[in-house]
């Protein structure tokens, strides 16, 4: 009897080890790509017939996904924040300009800047380096991440940055508006003076 209970329990934790590794989402694994009777349907999208069922596959080179992926996420971020490199301001600077010119004098205002939050770049990240020697004798750093962490750490950085860029865009439409009428308000005040 304790000898069946042993090799049970042997086989369970075996079982429990070979599912938990077939379950390693970071493992490399084979995938079938192979269709009949294909048809492409746009760059990396095709019809076709797998085990017999129709389907669409999409197939693409996950250095290039993730090229996109990444570039696609920092064009956002300048586009939300600026880029102090190239010079620009984007819409967080363009809030802040419309707001100092909103409190401007030459409109009527007191002069004083109005708060405008500060800026959180979302993918201002330092990399974890490895330093050491590697196999050609060389003194490297190396920092690695799973490739699908990495994948689920860029697109959460989408999702926060397409949220901040409607977030801006909503605040700096308000500010022009405000803008414009701080302005209607003082041409109209420097016309009813030099009457």
């Amino acid at each position: 009897m304790k000898n069946s209970i042993t090799y049970i329990f042997s086989l369970i934790c075996v079982a429990s080890f070979l599912v938990g590794c077939a379950t390693n989402p970071h493992k490399a694994r084979k995938i079938e790509t192979e269709m009949e009777k294909t048809a492409n349907v746009s760059g990396d999208t095709n019809l076709g017939v797998k085990d017999g069922n129709l389907v669409v596959q999409k197939k693409v080179q996950m250095n290039e996904e993730l090229r996109r992926l990444q570039n696609e996420v920092y064009s956002l971020e300048d586009k939300v924040y600026g880029n102090r490199k190239f010079g620009s301001e984007g819409l967080y600077g363009s809030l802040k300009t419309c707001r100092k010119k909103v409190t401007s004098k030459e409109y009527g205002g007191d002069g004083k800047l109005m708060w405008t939050e500060p800026i959180d770049r979302v993918t201002d990240k330092e990399d974890e380096w490895e330093v050491g020697i590697d196999e050609k004798d060389k003194i490297v750093g190396v920092s690695e991440e799973f490739l699908l962490d990495r994948i689920k750490r860029f697109k959460g950085y989408k999702r926060t940055l397409q949220k901040r860029e409607d977030e801006y865009k909503e605040k700096l439409e308000i500010c022009d508006a405000k803008l414009e009428a701080v302005k209607f308000d003082a041409n109209k005040k420097s016309s009813s003076a030099a009457q």
